[in-house]
Parts: C-alpha cells; sequence; structure tokens
C-alpha cells in the first residue's frame, strides 16, 4: 500500500500515536494549573467531553445498566470521547463546547458545559500536550436524541464514524461488558478519562471499578502470552 503521508494531518500526526499509556499523562490538580499557567499557555491544548444518564433498568432482568455513556469511534479507527484541538484564541471550555457541535450535532443553546464540568486535566511534557476532560449529565429520554443528532452532525463521516454506548455491567464469567471494553484500543489517555469519569458521576464505585480493572487487566495479560506464544510458535 503506498505511502501517502499525512498532508493537512501532518501538524497533527504526533498527538494520535498508538500506544500512549496512562503513565504518558501527568494529572493535572486546580493548583497545578495555577502554578504552571505561564509554562502550559505556549502548549497545544485539547478538550474532550462525557455525555452521560443514569439509568436504574436491568438488561435481560440480569445486569445493572448503571446508566448510558457516549464515546465515538472515531476516524481514526480507535475509540474516544467527542472532542479535539483547542483552536487558538480559545478556551479549552470554548473548545470543548465547539467539538461537541461539530462532532455529535451538540445543540449549545440548550446543552452545553461550563468551566465547572471540568473533571480532569493532564499533562503529556513529550507530545507538549495539555488535556482537559468535561462531564456532562442528562436524563435518559435527551441521551437518545442526542445519539440521533449525531447523524447530521458537521463531521459525522469524517472525524465521527458512530457513537458507542460503554456497556457498564459485567456479564457471567466476570469479562465480558465492561471490563472487555476496556481491552479495546483508545485515543490518547480516554481510557483513564472514562474511568475517572465513571468514578467521579458515581455510576461506579471504587469496589465495582476494582474488580473490573482486575478482569481487564488478567484478560491483558493473557493475550499478551498468547501473542507471545504464536510468535514462538
Amino acid at each position: 500500500m503506498a505511502n501517502i503521508g499525512w498532508g493537512c494531518l501532518a501538524d497533527m500526526e504526533g498527538f494520535g500515536t498508538l500506544g500512549d499509556s496512562a503513565d504518558d499523562f501527568q494529572f493535572l490538580t486546580a493548583e497545578d494549573l495555577t502554578k504552571l499557567v505561564s509554562k502550559l499557555s505556549s502548549m497545544q491544548h485539547a478538550s474532550h467531553g462525557m455525555i452521560f444518564a443514569r439509568n436504574c433498568k436491568l438488561l435481560w432482568n440480569l445486569y445493572d445498566m448503571k446508566g448510558t455513556v457516549m464515546m465515538q469511534m472515531r476516524f481514526d479507527g480507535v475509540l474516544g470521547f467527542p472532542g479535539g484541538l483547542v483552536d487558538e484564541g480559545e478556551t479549552p471550555l470554548d473548545g470543548v463546547n465547539r467539538e461537541m457541535h461539530e462532532e455529535i450535532g451538540l445543540n449549545l443553546s440548550k446543552y452545553s458545559f461550563r468551566e465547572a464540568d471540568r473533571v480532569a486535566s493532564y499533562f503529556n511534557e513529550t507530545k507538549r500536550l495539555v488535556l482537559h476532560f468535561y462531564m456532562m449529565e442528562v436524563t435518559p429520554k435527551d441521551f437518545v436524541e442526542l445519539e440521533k443528532n449525531t447523524l447530521s452532525a458537521e463531521e459525522y463521516g469524517i472525524e465521527t464514524y458512530g457513537i458507542v454506548r460503554v456497556p457498564l455491567f459485567t456479564m457471567g464469567d466476570g469479562l465480558r461488558g465492561f471490563p472487555a471494553f476496556l481491552a479495546n484500543q483508545f485515543a490518547g489517555n480516554a481510557r483513564d478519562e472514562l474511568i475517572r469519569g465513571l468514578l467521579a458521576s458515581k455510576l461506579f464505585t471504587e469496589e465495582d471499578m476494582a474488580v473490573a480493572l482486575k478482569a481487564y487487566l488478567k484478560h491483558s495479560e493473557s493475550l499478551k502470552t498468547k501473542v507471545t506464544n504464536c510468535k514462538k510458535d
């Protein structure tokens, strides 16, 4: 297959490199953001948002659904939250609202993120990239309407290749459902953002999350072992 390069995406090539780990991103407290404001102002910033709703229903009368969380399949083949790079002259808050409108058709006159909705910020020293993560709760009815609106969004079929609901339950084998979902390939720090968002929203308890992470990590190690054995054969 011919190497056609990056073209107009060349400036963003380094931001989307696969294989990032949570260790590549330093969590920034509110105090850090204040102390490092001069240093961080010269970096590239990006903002993403998690829209969620609570749901007390049981799936097939078996699994506690907890709620619904909106993620997306991105143009680069990995999972992430709607959002993107902050434009020159924008604040991170401006950026997340603009990106939400472009990527999922969010009606900003009815739904918009506020500064108080920022859950976390991260800094990647190597990429000189600062990530800002926001979270917004909507009603289950509104969540469904927002999903439908994504099909009419400006960036649908360009940057956004479809909305994905996160399975917030674990099936009887202790793996399928949320732990298996975590084994997907995520953009940047999106896996950690998802975990942090679920805890901050209280859709997951600390105990729920610990069990799910243990199952996910065990599964990941098993896959690595299988790949290693295949290479030897």
